[in-house]
């Protein structure tokens, strides 16, 4: 239980995170961007601990498992998608807070592909694999985020 309470929460802050970023929030954004990665690292531990015995081919098992389940075919190779959204985002929350100046003035595709991955990572982990108590959530959040975003991008500058 502990392990899918803490990958919610990560969610949850993942959401708020983009949301406030969206609406020019950026002491929030941080806040919860960084909220989310720990919860989620929290979710990382759990799983191995609980779930996978701190056992890499355990994981693998269960990453092949599940997408056998879903896909008809039986490949663990997600588990390592899974490593590299880790360290990004543990990596890109460090960077915000040991550079702010250098983090808020990085070239937008860096951004673009960093939260490019991760929105990636997240609608496969929520939506496509997720259990219905977190996929419609997630996908109810998301219109929600486009208005918020396309409502900051309408807002007259203050």
């Amino acid at each position: 239980m502990f392990t899918l309470w803490t990958v919610r929460l990560a969610c949850v802050f993942y959401v708020l995170a983009l949301a406030a970023w969206a609406a020019n929030r950026p002491r929030t954004a941080r806040v919860a961007w960084t909220a989310g990665m720990l919860f989620f690292l929290l979710h990382v531990v759990a799983a191995f601990s609980f779930h996978h015995h701190w056992s890499h081919e355990a994981a693998y098992r269960e990453t092949a498992r599940q997408t056998a389940e879903l896909f008809g075919f039986d490949w663990g190779g997600g588990l390592y998608f899974n490593y590299v959204f880790t360290a990004l985002w543990a990596l890109d929350a460090a960077w915000m807070w040991i550079r702010p100046l250098s983090y808020g003035h990085r070239p937008r595709w860096i951004a673009a592909a960093i939260h490019g991955f991760l929105a990636f990572m997240f609608f496969n982990g929520a939506i496509v694999f997720g259990s219905s108590a977190v996929r419609w959530p997630s996908v109810a959040a998301i219109p929600v985020l486009a208005a918020i975003w396309l409502g900051s991008r309408h807002r007259a500058p203050a």
